[in-house]
């Protein structure tokens, strides 16, 4: 078993956050929160993600293993006027994000680095039969024993899906946000996703509405090239 006392102050730190990895990944629950349907956004430009998270979403997001608001809210009357945004839930399997170092597995001494989710928001607009979605999403990212480089690239999928018997994917859209690390070993990120959107569904429908959101590290890697016939 090894010895602490051996150990320097940034072995001891880097040990540290790597511990704080893995008991927080347990907890992480698939939930999330936000705004509901509203007539518009506000906009603006911000000096950081950080900041226009919290212009999009104010005070209506939520921490993972929250509790979300569902409540209905009126569109412009008819059937429309009960729908609801959807709630959030994060992907099994997708809760957190381990790249290692130098192509290896991300595990053990050769974590470079780990992302969590730890917030969510999200806000519907109902236009022309369309429903028109901002996703925002908070967490951290936490450098492991082999080092992570001074910036990082974190690839979060979010899915509109109808649950059922038989799940029914409606729409899915990849987003990834540039982290720089400035030599910290704990860095937050934000990313809002826009400019996505699908069909109005019936208000007997939207109930079984989810947006999963959860990492997709397939979406970084580059596509094989197409052979020549």
């Amino acid at each position: 078993m090894p010895q602490f006392g051996r150990k320097s102050a940034r072995d001891f730190r880097v040990l540290k956050n790597v511990l704080f990895v893995t008991v927080s990944s347990v907890f992480l629950a698939s939930c999330g929160g936000g705004a509901l349907f509203s007539g518009g956004s506000s906009g603006g430009s911000s000096p950081s993600l950080g900041d226009r998270f919290s212009q999009l979403f104010g005070g209506k997001s939520t921490e993972v293993g929250g509790t979300q608001s569902a409540q209905a809210t009126t569109t412009g009357g008819g059937a429309d006027s009960e729908l609801t945004c959807p709630m959030v839930s994060i992907r099994p399997g997708a809760a957190t994000y381990a790249v290692g170092a130098q192509g290896k597995p991300g595990v053990g001494n050769d974590l470079a680095y780990q992302a969590t989710i730890t917030r969510t928001a999200r806000s519907c607009d109902l236009a022309n039969g369309q429903v028109s979605i901002k996703i925002g999403i908070q967490g951290r990212i936490i450098v492991g024993p082999a080092g992570a480089p001074e910036t990082v690239e974190v690839p979060l999928r979010v899915a509109v899906v109808q649950e059922g018997v038989n799940p029914k994917p409606i729409a899915t859209k990849v987003f990834t946000t540039t982290v720089s690390m400035g030599g910290q070993l704990n860095v937050e990120y934000s990313l809002v996703g826009e400019d996505f959107s699908y069909p109005a569904p019936s208000a007997a429908a939207n109930d079984s509405y989810v947006f999963y959101i959860g990492f997709d590290p397939q979406a970084l890697k580059p596509q094989p090239a197409r052979k020549r016939r």
